[in-house]
Protein backbone atom coordinates (compact mmCIF):
# COMPACT_ATOMS: atom_id res chain seq x y z
CA UNK A 1 0.00 0.00 0.00
CA UNK A 2 1.46 3.37 -0.60
CA UNK A 3 1.88 5.99 2.05
CA UNK A 4 0.01 8.72 2.21
CA UNK A 5 0.26 11.66 4.19
CA UNK A 6 -2.14 12.66 6.85
CA UNK A 7 -4.32 15.29 5.71
CA UNK A 8 -8.26 16.71 6.12
CA UNK A 9 -10.04 14.35 3.24
CA UNK A 10 -12.67 13.07 5.17
CA UNK A 11 -12.56 16.46 7.00
CA UNK A 12 -13.16 18.42 4.23
CA UNK A 13 -15.84 16.51 2.60
CA UNK A 14 -17.76 16.45 5.40
CA UNK A 15 -17.44 20.68 5.85
CA UNK A 16 -18.77 20.57 2.42
CA UNK A 17 -22.34 19.10 3.22
CA UNK A 18 -22.71 21.43 6.29
CA UNK A 19 -20.34 19.86 9.15
CA UNK A 20 -18.75 22.01 10.92
CA UNK A 21 -17.44 20.27 14.02
CA UNK A 22 -15.45 17.01 13.59
CA UNK A 23 -14.19 14.86 16.08
CA UNK A 24 -11.33 12.16 15.48
CA UNK A 25 -11.45 9.38 17.77
CA UNK A 26 -8.91 6.59 18.40
CA UNK A 27 -7.80 3.84 21.48
CA UNK A 28 -4.57 2.63 22.83
CA UNK A 29 -4.54 -0.61 24.81
CA UNK A 30 -6.37 -2.81 23.51
CA UNK A 31 -4.09 -5.83 22.75
CA UNK A 32 -2.19 -5.39 25.74
CA UNK A 33 -2.21 -7.87 29.08
CA UNK A 34 -2.47 -5.20 31.86
CA UNK A 35 -3.66 -2.16 32.47
CA UNK A 36 -6.72 -0.15 31.21
CA UNK A 37 -8.27 0.81 27.50
CA UNK A 38 -7.91 4.42 26.27
CA UNK A 39 -9.98 6.48 23.98
CA UNK A 40 -9.22 9.96 23.04
CA UNK A 41 -11.55 12.47 20.93
CA UNK A 42 -9.66 15.01 19.47
CA UNK A 43 -11.28 18.36 17.77
CA UNK A 44 -8.96 20.12 15.79
CA UNK A 45 -9.75 23.85 14.03
CA UNK A 46 -9.88 24.11 10.64
CA UNK A 47 -7.04 25.68 9.46
CA UNK A 48 -5.07 22.95 11.76
CA UNK A 49 -1.90 22.05 9.87
CA UNK A 50 1.05 20.01 11.78
CA UNK A 51 4.28 18.64 9.15
CA UNK A 52 5.40 15.75 11.86
CA UNK A 53 1.80 14.37 13.34
CA UNK A 54 0.58 11.04 11.92
CA UNK A 55 -0.16 7.66 13.39
CA UNK A 56 1.26 7.43 16.98
CA UNK A 57 2.54 3.73 16.13
CA UNK A 58 4.89 5.24 13.54
CA UNK A 59 6.76 7.79 15.97
CA UNK A 60 9.52 7.26 18.33
CA UNK A 61 8.11 7.90 21.64
CA UNK A 62 10.40 11.06 22.77
CA UNK A 63 8.30 13.00 19.08
CA UNK A 64 4.89 11.57 20.38
CA UNK A 65 5.26 13.26 23.38
CA UNK A 66 6.66 16.05 22.33
CA UNK A 67 3.57 16.33 19.41
CA UNK A 68 1.33 15.22 22.34
CA UNK A 69 2.60 18.61 24.38
CA UNK A 70 1.96 20.82 21.11
CA UNK A 71 -1.74 19.44 20.60
CA UNK A 72 -3.21 19.43 24.37
CA UNK A 73 -1.01 23.14 25.00
CA UNK A 74 -3.03 24.66 21.72
CA UNK A 75 -6.10 26.43 22.89
CA UNK A 76 -8.09 25.80 19.82
CA UNK A 77 -7.95 21.61 19.90
CA UNK A 78 -10.83 20.42 22.31
CA UNK A 79 -10.00 16.84 23.30
CA UNK A 80 -10.84 14.44 26.04
CA UNK A 81 -9.82 10.70 26.88
CA UNK A 82 -12.02 8.38 28.23
CA UNK A 83 -10.68 5.42 30.49
CA UNK A 84 -11.79 2.11 31.09
CA UNK A 85 -9.45 -0.54 33.50
CA UNK A 86 -9.12 -3.86 33.98
CA UNK A 87 -11.95 -4.91 35.96
CA UNK A 88 -14.49 -3.76 33.51
CA UNK A 89 -12.34 -5.21 30.62
CA UNK A 90 -12.49 -8.52 32.03
CA UNK A 91 -16.68 -8.15 32.93
CA UNK A 92 -17.65 -7.04 29.47
CA UNK A 93 -14.68 -7.79 27.15
CA UNK A 94 -11.79 -5.97 25.43
CA UNK A 95 -13.75 -4.66 22.35
CA UNK A 96 -16.95 -3.78 24.63
CA UNK A 97 -14.51 -1.68 26.66
CA UNK A 98 -12.90 -0.15 23.68
CA UNK A 99 -15.89 1.06 22.33
CA UNK A 100 -17.02 2.50 26.24
CA UNK A 101 -14.06 3.96 26.38
CA UNK A 102 -14.73 5.70 23.11
CA UNK A 103 -18.17 6.80 24.07
CA UNK A 104 -16.70 8.48 27.62
CA UNK A 105 -14.59 10.36 26.00
CA UNK A 106 -17.15 11.79 23.25
CA UNK A 107 -19.45 12.47 26.52
CA UNK A 108 -16.91 14.35 28.19
CA UNK A 109 -16.25 17.06 25.47
CA UNK A 110 -18.30 20.42 26.28
CA UNK A 111 -19.40 21.01 22.97
CA UNK A 112 -20.32 17.02 21.16
CA UNK A 113 -19.42 17.11 17.45
CA UNK A 114 -21.54 17.07 14.75
CA UNK A 115 -19.81 14.24 13.37
CA UNK A 116 -16.90 11.58 14.28
CA UNK A 117 -14.06 10.03 12.45
CA UNK A 118 -13.25 6.77 14.38
CA UNK A 119 -10.32 4.57 13.28
CA UNK A 120 -11.17 1.04 12.35
CA UNK A 121 -14.71 -0.52 12.01
CA UNK A 122 -17.58 0.74 12.84
CA UNK A 123 -18.81 1.86 16.60
CA UNK A 124 -22.49 0.18 17.56
CA UNK A 125 -24.08 1.80 19.44
CA UNK A 126 -22.62 5.03 18.86
CA UNK A 127 -24.59 8.68 20.09
CA UNK A 128 -23.43 10.56 16.95
CA UNK A 129 -22.81 10.36 13.30
CA UNK A 130 -19.85 7.92 12.41
CA UNK A 131 -17.48 7.69 9.46
CA UNK A 132 -15.24 4.55 10.15
CA UNK A 133 -11.82 4.84 8.37
CA UNK A 134 -9.54 1.38 8.37
CA UNK A 135 -6.26 2.79 8.72
CA UNK A 136 -7.92 6.42 9.72
CA UNK A 137 -4.64 7.23 11.69
CA UNK A 138 -2.60 7.62 8.74
CA UNK A 139 -5.00 9.70 6.90
CA UNK A 140 -7.17 11.51 9.09
CA UNK A 141 -5.09 14.30 11.13
CA UNK A 142 -7.96 14.23 13.41
CA UNK A 143 -7.92 10.73 13.88
CA UNK A 144 -3.79 10.71 14.49
CA UNK A 145 -4.59 13.87 17.09
CA UNK A 146 -6.52 11.08 18.90
CA UNK A 147 -3.89 8.52 18.33
CA UNK A 148 -1.32 10.06 19.98
CA UNK A 149 -3.09 11.87 22.91
CA UNK A 150 -4.57 8.08 23.59
CA UNK A 151 -1.44 6.42 23.82
CA UNK A 152 0.73 9.13 25.33
CA UNK A 153 -2.11 9.10 28.20
CA UNK A 154 -1.75 5.01 28.29
CA UNK A 155 1.92 5.44 28.42
CA UNK A 156 2.07 7.60 31.45
CA UNK A 157 -0.79 5.26 33.29
CA UNK A 158 1.78 2.82 33.41
CA UNK A 159 4.45 4.64 34.23
CA UNK A 160 2.41 5.17 37.72
CA UNK A 161 1.36 1.72 37.72
CA UNK A 162 5.18 0.85 37.65
CA UNK A 163 6.09 2.53 40.34
CA UNK A 164 3.30 0.41 42.14
CA UNK A 165 4.72 -2.66 40.88
CA UNK A 166 7.89 -1.91 40.18
CA UNK A 167 8.85 -6.01 39.54
CA UNK A 168 7.18 -6.09 36.25
CA UNK A 169 8.78 -3.68 34.74
CA UNK A 170 5.64 -1.81 32.79
CA UNK A 171 7.39 1.31 31.92
CA UNK A 172 9.27 -0.76 29.85
CA UNK A 173 6.68 -2.53 28.00
CA UNK A 174 3.58 -0.78 28.75
CA UNK A 175 1.79 -4.16 29.54
CA UNK A 176 1.86 -5.48 26.27
CA UNK A 177 2.98 -8.83 25.87
CA UNK A 178 6.44 -8.75 25.49
CA UNK A 179 9.35 -11.44 26.47
CA UNK A 180 10.31 -9.57 29.48
CA UNK A 181 6.44 -8.81 30.09
CA UNK A 182 5.72 -13.12 29.99
CA UNK A 183 8.76 -13.87 32.06
CA UNK A 184 7.91 -11.44 34.76
CA UNK A 185 4.42 -12.87 34.63
CA UNK A 186 5.55 -16.29 34.85
CA UNK A 187 7.47 -15.58 37.55
CA UNK A 188 5.56 -13.48 39.92
CA UNK A 189 2.16 -14.12 39.19
CA UNK A 190 -0.95 -11.50 38.11
CA UNK A 191 -1.45 -8.04 40.23
CA UNK A 192 -4.20 -6.23 39.70
CA UNK A 193 -4.24 -4.79 37.30
CA UNK A 194 -3.66 -7.60 34.45
CA UNK A 195 -6.53 -8.76 32.32
CA UNK A 196 -7.42 -12.17 33.50
CA UNK A 197 -10.12 -13.19 31.18
CA UNK A 198 -6.75 -12.88 28.64
CA UNK A 199 -5.08 -16.31 28.00
CA UNK A 200 -1.60 -15.57 28.43
CA UNK A 201 -2.43 -13.82 31.90
CA UNK A 202 -4.34 -17.24 32.70
CA UNK A 203 -1.80 -19.84 31.74
CA UNK A 204 1.75 -17.41 31.50
CA UNK A 205 3.84 -20.97 31.54
CA UNK A 206 1.65 -21.65 27.94
CA UNK A 207 2.70 -18.26 26.76
CA UNK A 208 6.64 -18.33 28.28
CA UNK A 209 6.95 -21.94 26.73
CA UNK A 210 5.44 -20.62 22.97
CA UNK A 211 8.34 -17.98 23.39
CA UNK A 212 11.06 -20.26 24.25
CA UNK A 213 9.85 -22.60 21.36
CA UNK A 214 9.71 -20.12 18.89
CA UNK A 215 13.27 -18.83 19.63
CA UNK A 216 15.06 -22.48 19.97
CA UNK A 217 12.68 -23.63 16.45
CA UNK A 218 15.36 -25.20 13.67
CA UNK A 219 14.27 -21.89 11.18
CA UNK A 220 14.58 -19.50 13.76
CA UNK A 221 18.80 -21.20 14.10
CA UNK A 222 19.34 -21.81 10.73
CA UNK A 223 18.45 -18.27 10.14
CA UNK A 224 21.29 -17.18 12.66
CA UNK A 225 23.25 -19.45 11.19
CA UNK A 226 23.69 -18.06 7.34
CA UNK A 227 22.61 -14.06 8.85
CA UNK A 228 18.86 -14.60 7.20
CA UNK A 229 15.99 -12.94 9.26
CA UNK A 230 13.40 -15.67 10.16
CA UNK A 231 9.72 -13.21 10.82
CA UNK A 232 8.46 -14.06 14.44
CA UNK A 233 5.17 -16.62 14.37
Amino acid sequence: MSYRRCGFRHEKKLRITGVSRIAGIDEAGRGALAGPVVAAAAILPEKFRHRRLNDSKQLAPELREEIYCELIANPEIRWTVGVVDSVEIDRINILRASHRAMRLAIAALLEPPDHVLIDGLPVIPFPLPQTAIIDGDCISLSIAAASVIAKVTRDRIMRDFCAQFPQYCFSQHKGYGTELHLLKLHEFGPCPIHRRSFEPVAQPLLALGEIVQIRSSPARRAGREIGVSVPEA
